[in-house]
């Protein structure tokens, strides 16, 4: 079983409803009881948007893994389908992770509980990250790996210069960025990858974050491409996982 996961409530609807053509197989109607969330089935494969950064994907995967649990399903992966910022990677290019740090740049998601602060492994499937990457090839679409920056914020905790409120230089910004690329291996940033594979590893389930770069942060702050060459990197990791998906069913 596969749980499909992003950010945007319309993306995810727009990407179950084109599996469940392409695999030829019933869609359900949305299930959630929330307008916070979406979910869609599509038989085996779950579809559900998560919203934007860790507080937000931490409450849907809550809510989805005791559902699974209550389910009795077993065997179940989870992929992160989205958007990032590369850095040093093509706009266009899908970056299937190879590890998930935190603004810290530790490989750890950090809770606060009690007060005291727990700090959880954030690891992701080797196995699972090699064959998204070999389905991605296969396809001819642009692949890399490495690994994903989670940030807090998508200003300041990403180096962004164009933001309200920015305490750093330009030249403060790209010594970050290549000491991220050339002494982290960090190939993009996001807000949920952290605590996406530490609270899937807690699970006991497989996980992979397979995400399109809509730019490169050594080149600017700003996503500059067309609406149609926007929409057809979004398709990207859509299509690698569905094709990827649909091969296992």
């Amino acid at each position: 079983m596969f749980v499909c996961t992003g950010g945007s409530a319309s993306r995810l609807e727009m990407f179950a409803k084109l599996f469940a053509e392409e695999a030829k197989i019933p869609l359900s109607e949305n299930l959630s009881k929330s307008d916070r969330f979406c979910m869609y089935k599509t038989g085996p494969v779950l579809w559900v948007n998560h919203g934007m950064g860790t507080p937000s994907l931490s409450i849907m995967l809550v809510e989805v893994i005791k559902l699974l649990h209550y389910a009795g399903a077993s065997q179940v992966s989870f992929i992160r389908i989205g958007t990032s910022g590369g850095i040093g990677v093509a706009p266009g290019t899908v970056v299937v992770s190879s590890g998930a740090i935190n603004g810290m740049l530790q490989e750890t998601h950090v809770q606060y509980i009690m007060g005291q602060r727990v700090d959880r492994p954030a690891k992701l499937d080797a196995g699972l990250k090699d064959e998204l990457i070999a389905t991605g090839k296969g396809l001819q679409i642009p692949v890399d790996t490495g690994v994903t920056l989670c940030a807090d914020d998508f200003y300041e905790g990403q180096m962004r210069l164009d933001g309200a409120f920015c305490d750093y230089t330009s030249e403060d910004k790209f010594k970050f960025l290549r000491k991220l690329h050339d002494e982290h291996n960090v190939r993009n940033f996001e807000m949920e990858s952290s605590c996406f594979a530490a609270m899937t590893r807690r699970a006991g389930a497989k996980a992979a974050i397979v995400c399109v770069a809509l730019l490169n942060r050594f080149d600017g702050d700003q996503v500059k491409i067309e609406k149609e060459q926007y929409h057809e990197f979004e398709m990207r990791p859509f299509r690698l996982v569905s094709a990827f998906v649909k091969n296992k069913l």
